[in-house]
Formats: C-alpha cells, structure tokens, sequence
C-alpha cells in the first residue's frame, strides 16, 4: 500500500528527531544529552519525542526492529539450493566488499560505536538487541527446517550467526578506530569472514539448504 501524506509526515518527523539527537549524542555523550535537548533542537515538545520515543535509546537505535530482523529476511529470502549460513555469509561480504554504510563501512561508525562504548544504558541496550537477533533467526530457522521444538539446532545455529555477525561489526570498528582506509577494511575484513567461514563445520555451512529434501 501507497504511504499517505500523514503517514510520511510522520515517518520524516521521526527520523528528523532521531538524527538530530544522534547529532547531540555524538558531540556530547549520550549521557549528557536529555530529552529536553533534544526537543528543543528538534523544535517539538518533549512529549512529542517521548511520544515517537519512549526511552531515551530508542533514540539511537531508531532502526532496532529492522536490524533484529535482517538476518532472518536474508534466511527467508536466500535462493534455492542455498544454507541459512551461507546466504548471510554472502551478504556480509556483499556489504563489506561494497563498503556499505549499512554494515558500519562509514569512517563515522568508530564514533557511533565509542558512543555506545561509552554508556552502560547503550551496552545493555545492544545486549538485548543480540538476544532478540537470536531469538527472532531461530524462530525463522526453525520454521524453515520444520524442526521439532525441542531441538536445540535452530538456537545454536542462530548464535554462530548472530556470533559472526558481532564480529565483523567489531573488527570494522577496530579498522576505523586504527585509521585504515576504507580499502585497507574493507580487504581486512573479508580476510577475517573467510577465516571465520573456514572454522564452521559442514554441519553448521550446509544447515537448512532451501528445497532440499
């Protein structure tokens, strides 16, 4: 369905609020920035950003639910033929290679990252956010696979991928906060995601092949 007029409205709003309070956050901690900053550099009341956010986290991770739920769209969406872990394997090359700043590829992440180094609010936040990484994959892969629910696979499957996933976030942080170039990352980190693909069994690379008997 086509978005109506209100509905970007408020979508634009939303995001004008969450990017000028990344803004403030990035220039004086999260820690130090209130609410009150934050409406009045966005020109809105401070019910009106409780109202598009409800804690102040929220705020920086506007986009939780989208991020929780990729990996498991890569898993639905992978082509015939092809293993959960291998279709998000591709796609984590595909960004890295392309220096997408999706994957955190921008030179910014560094100070994205040290901002939420720097609070335990955003650090538990992240943590929750894995969990739900991990609950929401081993729900699809268990869907995908028919997978009974008392086993264990789908779970621990998610938790390798959810794994590699946090550590190729942490190593383009590593590359950024070292001063590599992009290039210099970029073929960093896709010699990393090989050696993190060479260590995953067979049982872990071929699990829920899609079509496959």
């Amino acid at each position: 369905m086509a978005e109506g007029l209100r509905e970007r409205k408020k979508r634009q709003l939303r995001q004008r609020i969450s990017d000028m309070a990344t803004a403030l956050f990035l220039e004086h901690g999260f820690e130090a920035v209130t609410i009150a900053a934050v409406a009045e550099v966005a020109d809105v009341s401070v019910n009106t950003v409780y109202n598009y956010f409800p804690a102040k986290e929220d705020l920086l991770f506007d986009r939780e639910d989208e991020v929780v739920e990729r990996a498991s769209r890569l898993v639905r969406e992978r082509g015939e033929g092809v293993s959960a872990v291998r279709a998000v394997l591709a796609r984590m090359r595909q960004d890295v290679a392309e220096r997408n700043p999706y994957a955190g590829m921008d030179p910014g992440y560094a100070r994205f990252m040290r901002i939420i180094q720097e609070s335990p609010t955003l650090m538990a936040r992240v943590l929750r956010m894995q969990g739900r990484m991990v609950d929401r994959l081993a729900a699809t892969l268990r869907e995908e696979t028919g997978a009974s629910p008392d086993d264990p696979t789908p779970e621990f499957i998610a938790h390798q991928v959810i794994g590699m996933q946090n550590a190729v976030d942490r190593s383009i942080g590593r590359c950024h906060t070292a001063g590599s170039t992009p290039e210099e990352t970029s073929a960093e980190v896709l010699r990393q995601i090989d050696v993190m693909e060479s260590l995953l069994s067979d049982g872990v690379l071929n699990y829920a092949v899609k079509n496959t008997p």
